[in-house]
């Protein structure tokens, strides 16, 4: 029977032990709950011993901290994916560089003969790029004008007439007359021959003037510019005759065209040469007598036999 009692005269019944221990189970797992923790319900062994007589049992109150909720996540969050390298691409060649142009076609170089030569040099002429009248022939003369040409008009100075060059020199040039493409010979007056040509069939050679005159019985027929060997190989002087001919002849010992060849002391000849033509008297023979003018050496060649005298003389 729960036991009363009465203090001051008042009589009050006093609660249950048991019913004391669950109010304050329900108050600590309100705290519990409030601060962060939480309650279990354990039974203690030891509790009997403070069990009273007359009920209660062994169950008793612990109160455990659990661990606060962490602000950060329990785990790392994974690395920000990163988005997808975008692949560079070079830009194509065609797109950031313009193609090279093509190489220009090469029209005339040196070597070359012909009408288009001709006409080359009468353009270039027209312009104070050549100073001499046109041959037809290509030379060292020819390609130093083109390449002064080129240069004035800020082109590559090849010294070679390449397209570009070409249409260039076209465009600032008019065709030439006839005139210009084969301009007479200027007239020099002929030297006074000497005494050894004043009889017989004669081609009559001066040194001093350099000019070969073709002779009959004292009359002049014809007069035609000539150079002569260098000082190494000289242009033997007397009187000889005309010991053989050869049209298109080209010489075994220098492998070099002599074409209207007539010789007349051992392998010097009077011949055409396109060297002179070209270089004019830059250069020199080899011992020959260069003649420059392709038609007046051709004419020359019909008029002379074999057994002509030939004089060479200064």
């Amino acid at each position: 029977m729960p036991s009363t009692s009465t203090r001051t005269g008042t009589r009050r019944t006093r609660r249950p032990r048991a019913a004391t221990l669950r109010v304050a189970l329900a108050t600590g797992a309100v705290l519990a709950v409030t601060v962060g923790c939480s309650a279990q319900v354990v039974t203690d062994p030891a509790g009997a011993a403070d069990n009273k007589p007359g009920g209660g049992t062994g169950t008793g109150v612990r109160i455990e901290p659990t661990e606060p909720a962490s602000s950060s996540p329990s785990a790392e969050p994974a690395a920000a994916s990163k988005p997808p390298a975008t692949p560079s691409v070079k830009p194509s060649k065609s797109a950031s560089e313009k193609p090279a142009p093509p190489k220009p076609k090469t029209v005339m170089a040196s070597g070359a003969e012909g009408d288009q030569v001709r006409e080359l040099q009468a353009r270039l002429r027209q312009i104070a790029h050549f100073n001499r009248a046109p041959t037809g022939y290509y030379g060292s003369v020819t390609a130093t004008a083109v390449s002064s040409f080129q240069a004035k008009r800020g082109l590559p100075r090849t010294g070679t007439t390449d397209t570009v060059t070409w249409q260039k020199l076209l465009g600032m040039t008019k065709k030439p007359t006839a005139a210009e493409l084969r301009p007479p010979a200027a007239v020099k007056p002929a030297p006074k021959p000497d005494p050894r040509c004043m009889t017989g069939r004669v081609l009559c050679i001066s040194k001093n003037s350099r000019s070969l005159s073709w002779m009959i019985d004292g009359k002049v027929l014809s007069t035609m510019d000539v150079r002569f060997g260098s000082q190494y190989t000289p242009t033997r002087e007397g009187t000889f005759k005309v010991g053989w001919k050869s049209r298109d002849h080209v010489s075994t010992l220098y492998d070099t065209p002599m074409p209207y060849a007539m010789f007349f002391s051992g392998g010097q000849a009077v011949h055409y040469s396109a060297d002179f033509a070209a270089r004019g008297y830059s250069g020199a023979s080899h011992g020959c007598v260069n003649v420059r003018d392709e038609k007046k050496i051709a004419a020359l060649f019909d008029a002379v036999r074999t057994g002509d005298k030939v004089v060479v003389y200064k």
